[in-house]
């Protein structure tokens, strides 16, 4: 068993944690909120770093699931960042949905400091996590994937090496996109049904088990139209994500008119106070 610092206990990170702890490995875990990772080693084993490069100091692997760009390299290479601490053959595998470019600056880091980095964006939310069957893509070498498939192994139902550094975060973008999509669809669906009086339960029986069928649907359209919100996934998020998107994009000189218009869609469900709702709130802006 590995000694594995994780760094992060959000909604996702913590119940990564705990299936890593389950698994019989030794967690030191931190978290900017020191009583946060108090709690979680005192109900999980293991103990309570007061920084990242204390959580890091003899650590196999170091495991990061924070906010955003900004967050990752404050715990990797602020001052009191993880990699201060990190030896070489040590692996990083970072969960965060980040940028590429960050990922592709972690790994020229990591690489001239001996240690072998994994960008490893995950797919599944807060239900997934729990349930320990995410999906990774991920970005980096072959070395570092073999070292972290068996740890990852632990809160993931698949993993998939996409390629080198940076194609994980990528992977994740073109998740996102579709993600964004077919919620603005699934929303106008609804929202056309039930202006047409129809039976909406009926109409769903029937279309999701064709060719529309899709995970949003099956899972969504209900909480949808009751108005249910709470899924762990928010809107302040899949911004951010949708930014790094539209980012990318506009260096890579893709054209994403639908992820940038529902993007703005988003922006209208923080201004009538959805910020922190699911992605699935986007009906709202139609019904409001």
């Amino acid at each position: 068993m590995a000694r594995i610092a994780f760094l992060g206990l959000g909604v996702m990170g913590a119940p990564m944690a705990r299936h890593l702890a389950a698994a019989g490995h030794d967690l030191v875990v931190f978290n900017r909120s020191a009583d946060k990772a108090r709690a979680w080693a005192a109900r999980h084993g293991g103990t309570a770093a007061v920084s990242a490069r204390e959580a890091a100091q003899g650590a196999q692997a170091v495991i990061a699931c924070v906010g955003a760009d900004r967050d990752v390299e404050e715990v990797t290479l602020g001052e009191n960042g993880a990699f201060a601490a990190m030896t070489g053959g040590a692996l990083f595998v970072d969960h965060t949905t980040a940028s590429a470019h960050l990922a592709r600056r972690l790994a020229d880091e990591g690489a001239a400091r001996g240690l072998e980095i994994l960008d490893a964006p995950v797919s599944g939310g807060q239900a997934g996590a729990e349930k320990g069957a995410l999906s990774i893509m991920c970005g980096g070498t072959d070395r570092a994937m073999a070292a972290a498939r068996p740890l990852m192994e632990a809160y993931a139902a698949r993993i998939v090496h996409v390629g080198p550094a940076g194609h994980g975060q990528l992977t994740k973008m073109v998740n996102q996109v579709c993600i964004a999509g077919i919620v603005q669809g699934l929303a106008e669906a609804i929202h056309f049904a039930k202006a047409a009086g129809l039976d909406t339960a009926r109409v769903f029986e029937a279309v999701s088990g064709g060719a529309a069928q899709s995970w949003q649907m099956v899972n969504r359209w209900e909480t949808m139209e009751r108005g249910e919100f709470d899924f762990g996934f928010a809107v302040d998020w899949m911004r951010k994500d949708l930014g790094l998107t539209l980012e990318e994009a506009r260096t890579n000189g893709a054209r994403l008119p639908v992820t940038a218009l529902v993007d703005q869609f988003y922006a209208d469900v923080q201004a009538i106070g959805g910020s922190r709702q699911d992605t699935s709130s986007l009906i709202r802006r139609l019904e409001d």
